[in-house]
Parts: structure tokens; C-alpha cells; sequence
């Protein structure tokens, strides 16, 4: 900067005495005398100018010539100067074209390319820490592991680039199912970044699915500190890992810790079914069933449920099925009208063998919600009321093809699981299970065909009492038609037994067994 400044002051002063000179000679008139060798030349004052010029242009020729020769002799002697800047940048420019070349053989999928260009890059460039990033996704995309995952260790000793190799190696152990390291790297990638979505939801999801709850409440609330989840769905989340903590320390023997965390997981989300029954279920155990009531209730007022309905029965485990029956209205009158509440109405008055309130409790269900556990209710009425066998084996037959009803379902992978958890047993997704209608599940219903059978059973008593003539003799060997293919025995689903079971046991009632099946218990 100096140098130039005194450059510019040189010229300016030059060309200031040249037209000084200039004018001088004009005003005399005289000209410029210039002896060289003998010999002597006169000049007027345009020759003068002309002269001054060429002087000046031969100077600063001369100039220029001398310190492109320094220059030369720096550049030998390895220093940096104006030609290794030359070349650097043009060495640059054509690292910085194989960078660009490589990101678009990476974003066409073709990852050998890739990691040809930014070898390349490498070579031009010395800049580790854009070609490894390039490198070690290339690696992956070819489906070279090793290279990727040395590359990764050597983004670990840049702080620049420490994030992007934990995330990578992170993700690796992820495919590979160890899930053990790669919770502890994201432990690590979140103290790095905890604002990033990605590593705190991962985290997360790999703290919940090691029970490690406590820790999983604790990213929770740095993600909410972080604006990184809206408040509310803070509270839901964070009412399940206490509600999944509960039952952590239930069964490790904490009974009191297991119902602190579900009190408070019932306060931080009062409509999650499963903070509402284990709520209820921890106010039963401190003596404190009007509490357990409550609660129930107003979840219950919210979205009925049959697990509600299970607690709810528990309060009073003893009672008769009339006096469960009147206590039970208190809370159906919250949603008289909901399918559940009808579908609970009418089991309580099976249980009390008062079969004509059970079928107008049920009312148009068999039409409107035809499943599984509506057709098996209308078939345990029919039997109650004395209908024949065939009335009774039409219903079990339609319940046996009929949707299941409302399940646990997985919002993320379409799993459909018996009871709740805070992580979906299939693709371990945190917090997706929602309490929804399944239709034409084939898991949980076959067909007719090979599901008649199984309802056999439930007419014995009356097969008992046939005329022996009507029976047939099982010991006479079947005339087997050879066109007609031979029925292979399949074995019975979890929902085939609910509706095959004996239609005597039905009046029971269902809802003291927690842990069964919701269509098992009605």
C-alpha cells in the first residue's frame, strides 16, 4: 500500500516537472543543447517534450524489467510473489471445478465419480475439510464403509468439521443396529450442536428406546429451550417418558417413584389415555379413589377409551354387576353417544345377564360400526336371548371377517400393536402410536371359510344334546372329493380366540384383567 502511494506521488511529481520544463522553454524561447560523445544536439521545445516522454517511458520500462527479474529470483528462492500467485490461483480455480464436479456426481448418485473428483480436489486444493465431507458420502453411496468411516475420524480432528464426522459415524452405527455407540456419539454431536434437529431427535428416539428416560426428559426440555418443538407438544412428549417412566420403576419394585411420575404425567397431559389410567391406577393405590374417579372422567369426557373403562372398574373390583352397572353410568353420561360408551354399556348389561338393555344399548352399532367386537356382542345377545345356533354362528361368522376396530396404531410404519408404548416396536419411532380405526386388516382377520371351524366350540354344549342319531359318527372315515382341494388347518390369530371363545364366559365381566387384549376384554 506505501509502495503505491509513493508510486503515484513519483508520476504525479514527473509529470508536474515535465510540464514546468515545457513551459519554461516556451516563454524563452530558447532551445536545449545535450552533448553526448562529441556530439550535440539541439532541441526545440515540442523535441524536449517528445524526449521527456520517451525518457520517462524507458525509466519506468527499466523499472518494471528490474523487478520482474527480483520477482523471478524470489519465485526460485520459493518466496511467494506476484507469478506463484499466478499459478496458485489457477491451480485454485481448477481445484475448486473438480469441488464443483464432484457435489454434482454426488447429487446424481454416481458416488465413484464423486470420490474421483474430489481425490482430485484434494490434490489441488489442500482443503481436507471440503473433500472429506464430499469423500466420505461418495464412500457411502458406493457402498464402501471403511472408507467412509476413516474419512469420518479424519473430519474429528478439525473443530470445523468435529460435528459432521460424530453425525456421520453417528449414522453408521445406526445401519449397522449399534445402537449402543451410537447413542453415545449423539450425546456427543448434541452437546456440539443442540439446536440441530436431526441429532436431538435421534438422540431422543435412542434414549427412550434404552429406558433411559430421565436423560430423554432432559433433551426434551433443551429442545424446547431451543425453540426447537412447540410448547404443547413439549407437555405430550414429556407426559410420555414420565408416564413410560412410571412404569419403569413399577416394575422395578419403586412403587412410590412410579406414582409420582404418573400423577405428574397425568398434569402435564391430561388426555393422554395412558397418563390417565396409570394416574388413576397410582391414586387406587394411596387409598384415594374419588381422585381415580375424577381423573378417569374427565379423560374419559375427552376421547373414551376402553382402558379408561378398565381402570375405572378397578376402583371397585369386588362389586356385583348390577352395582358396576349403575356406578358405570356416571361415567358414560359423558359421551352417551360415543360407539365406546355404547359398546360399554351394553357389556356391562351382559354381564348382568339383561340381555334386551344390552341390545338397546348397542342400538344400530352392528350397521353403522360393524367389527369385531360389535358383531361378537350381538351374537353374545342373540345367545342370551335364546336365539338358535345358526342365528348365533351367522354373527360369529361376520365378526370373524370384520375389522378389528379401533387399535394402537403406529402413525409412522402402519404398526398395529395390543398395548401402548412410548416406541413403536417395528420402526422405533418415538411417541406414534394413536389410538385409531383399522380396515381390512388381514393380520387380524381371515376368512370364512377357514375360520368357521373354529366357532364349533362354541355350540358343544348344545351338540350334547342332540339325538345321537343327528350326530355324526366321527369314526366312519370322509368320502374326500378329488376335485375339491384339502383344507389345511391354519392356526387361530389373536383375534380369531376373541370371538371363538365359549359364548358362556361372555356375561363375565372383562375389564379386571389390565393387560389382556381390548377386544379380548370385552
Amino acid at each position: 500500500m506505501l509502495w503505491s502511494l509513493i508510486r503515484i506521488l513519483i508520476f504525479v511529481v514527473a509529470i508536474a516537472a515535465v510540464i514546468f520544463g515545457v513551459e519554461y522553454l516556451s516563454m524563452h524561447g530558447e532551445g536545449v543543447r545535450i552533448a553526448v560523445a562529441n556530439t550535440e544536439f539541439t532541441l526545440g521545445p515540442v523535441q524536449l517534450l517528445i524526449a521527456c516522454v520517451v525518457l520517462v517511458c524507458l525509466v519506468w520500462l527499466a523499472i518494471r524489467l528490474a523487478g520482474l527479474a527480483l520477482a523471478t529470483l524470489h519465485f526460485l528462492a520459493g518466496d511467494e510473489t506476484a507469478i506463484s500467485r499466478y499459478f496458485a490461483r489457477n491451480k485454485e480455480r481448477k481445484g475448486f471445478e473438480a469441488l464443483s464436479e464432484g457435489l454434482t456426481a454426488l447429487a446424481a448418485g454416481d458416488g465413484d465419480e464423486a470420490v474421483a473428483h474430489a481425490r482430485k480436489a484434494e490434490r489441488l486444493l489442500h482443503r481436507p475439510d471440503l473433500t472429506n465431507l464430499i469423500t466420505a458420502q461418495a464412500a457411502e453411496m458406493s457402498g464402501d464403509r471403511a472408507r467412509a468411516t476413516e474419512t469420518y475420524k479424519q473430519l474429528l480432528h478439525d473443530d470445523k468439521t468435529r460435528f459432521v464426522g460424530i453425525r456421520g459415524l453417528m449414522n453408521q452405527k445406526l445401519a449397522e443396529g449399534d445402537t449402543e455407540t451410537a447413542l453415545k456419539l449423539a450425546e456427543k454431536a448434541f452437546v456440539l450442536k443442540p439446536r440441530h434437529g436431526q441429532v436431538s431427535d435421534t438422540l431422543l428416539s435412542l434414549q427412550a428406546k434404552h429406558a433411559n428416560w430421565n436423560g430423554a426428559r432432559k433433551t426434551l426440555g433443551a429442545k424446547l429451550k431451543y425453540g426447537a418443538i412447540p410448547r404443547d407438544l413439549h407437555k405430550r412428549r414429556d407426559a410420555v417418558l414420565a408416564v413410560s417412566e412410571a412404569q419403569h420403576r413399577l416394575a422395578a419394585g419403586d412403587a412410590e417413584g412410579a406414582r409420582d411420575e404418573a400423577i405428574e404425567a397425568y398434569r402435564l397431559s391430561p388426555t393422554l389415555v395412558p397418563a390417565a389410567t396409570a394416574a388413576a391406577r397410582a391414586y387406587i393405590d394411596l387409598g384415594k379413589p374419588r381422585n381415580a374417579a375424577k381423573t378417569l372422567k374427565a379423560a374419559w369426557a375427552q376421547e373414551p377409551h376402553p382402558d379408561l373403562a378398565a381402570a375405572f372398574a378397578e376402583i371397585k373390583p369386588n362389586e356385583s354387576p348390577q352395582e358396576r352397572t349403575t356406578r358405570f353410568r356416571e361415567l358414560i353420561r359423558q359421551k352417551p353417544d360415543h360407539p365406546e360408551s355404547r359398546m360399554l354399556e351394553a357389556e356391562l348389561h351382559l354381564a348382568a345377564e339383561d340381555f334386551p338393555a344390552a341390545r338397546k344399548a348397542l342400538g344400530q352399532l352392528v350397521e353403522t360400526h360393524p367389527n369385531a367386537r360389535t358383531l361378537t356382542l350381538m351374537a353374545a345377545i342373540e345367545r342370551g336371548e335364546g336365539a338358535d345356533d345358526s342365528t348365533v354362528k351367522a354373527w360369529l361368522a361376520k365378526a370373524l371377517t370384520a375389522p378389528r376396530g379401533a387399535q394402537w396404531v403406529c402413525t409412522n410404519c402402519d404398526n398395529v400393536q395390543h398395548h401402548w408404548t412410548a416406541i413403536c416396536n417395528r420402526c422405533d419411532a418415538f411417541d406414534t402410536l394413536a389410538w385409531l380405526e383399522v380396515q381390512g386388516d388381514e393380520r387380524l382377520s381371515g376368512g370364512p371359510a377357514g375360520m368357521l371351524p373354529l366357532i364349533v366350540g362354541a355350540i358343544e354344549d348344545n351338540r350334547a344334546q342332540m339325538p345321537a342319531e343327528d350326530i355324526e359318527d366321527d369314526s366312519q372315515p370322509e368320502t374326500v372329493d378329488a376335485e375339491r382341494p384339502e383344507k389345511v388347518e391354519e392356526e387361530p390369530t389373536e383375534a380369531d380366540a376373541d370371538v371363538k371363545r365359549p359364548l358362556d364366559a361372555m356375561p363375565e365381566p372383562a375389564w379386571d384383567d389390565s393387560e389382556r387384549d381390548n377386544t379380548a376384554r370385552r
